[in-house]
């Protein structure tokens, strides 16, 4: 059995997230204290007792989820240890310190500044995204390279679902555009800004200071990252990669797909909620592998 554990991304919030984690560990309400530490903030009051509209923001989504995930991932009892580990978006800081790439509060820190960056791009400039479903991805990539505007394709999350991004008028246009290519749906998400698109430039500047004053080492373990969908180890090519992903699509199709052809056969989501684990079970489905998936 080869194990690959999978950490989520923005969107996988909800109240009461790590509530349970902080009440039942005593580990884990020590690194939840130290994030509260480490942010200048108390998050965990805010993951506890939050509304979901307080937990949305870009600035305490991020954080939230990593904290979340990584808890997770180190207090869980007897967690045998990965061969492979892969992230969705913010989801790659979490598995870096899961494969101790990254130690947990350098990456905090990086996510911290990552998520205040971020949202100053989407304050700055109006941006959206939308799910288109059930069109081939080299159309939606024509689709959206003949709209005026800024607009591309952002993640491809399964074979037939594909999320485009960029400017809120662009995304419209380009919504249209593809029901009238043949796509089943083409519909707007509720989100705070054009995230892996050219508008995210400006935090890509920022994270790239952050990354230079942390240490990153090789991982036990290949993560598969978001921009080539391929296993790395060097920590130099992990940090360009980390980089390039605010601007550049979340390749998750692709990369579970190349989990599955080196052999994964057991796939554990560590963090909040369920996404990946439907989406590796449709990708799993199409490739016509037989996997494990589990929470």
């Amino acid at each position: 059995m080869k194990r690959a554990y999978i950490f989520p991304g923005q969107g996988s919030q909800f109240p009461e997230m790590g509530k349970d984690l902080y009440e039942s560990s005593p580990k884990a309400r020590a690194l939840m204290e130290r994030a509260n530490e480490i942010l200048g903030f108390r998050l965990t009051d805010i993951m506890f007792e939050g509304t979901e509209e307080e937990l949305r923001a870009t600035r305490v989504t991020q954080p939230a989820i990593f904290l979340h995930s990584v808890v997770a991932a180190l207090c869980t009892e007897n967690l045998p240890a990965p061969d492979m580990v892969g992230g969705h978006s913010l989801g790659e800081f979490s598995a870096l310190v899961a494969a101790g790439a990254v130690d947990f509060e350098d990456a905090l820190r990086l996510v911290a500044v990552r998520a205040s960056e971020m949202q100053k791009c989407c304050e700055k400039v109006p941006g959206g995204m939308a799910a288109v479903i059930a069109l081939p991805n080299e159309k939606v990539e024509e689709v959206c390279a003949g709209i005026d505007g800024v607009v591309v394709p952002a993640n491809y999350n399964s074979d037939g679902q594909v999320v485009i991004s960029g400017e809120k008028e662009a995304v419209a246009a380009a919504c249209a555009a593809l029901k009238a290519a043949g796509a089943k749906r083409a519909l707007p998400l509720s989100v705070g800004g054009a995230f892996h698109s050219p508008l995210m430039e400006p935090a890509r500047v920022e994270l790239a200071k952050a990354i230079a004053r942390t240490a990153f080492r090789a991982p036990a373990c290949p993560i598969y990252q978001n921009v080539t969908a391929l296993p790395e180890t060097d920590p130099q090519r992990i940090q360009d990669n980390l980089l390039q992903q605010l601007t550049s699509p979340v390749r998750w199709t692709q990369s579970v797909r190349n989990m599955l052809a080196d052999g994964a056969d057991y796939f554990q989501e560590i963090g909040p909620g369920a996404v990946l684990q439907g989406l590796v079970k449709r990708i799993a489905a199409a490739a016509g592998a037989e996997v494990t998936i589990s929470a």
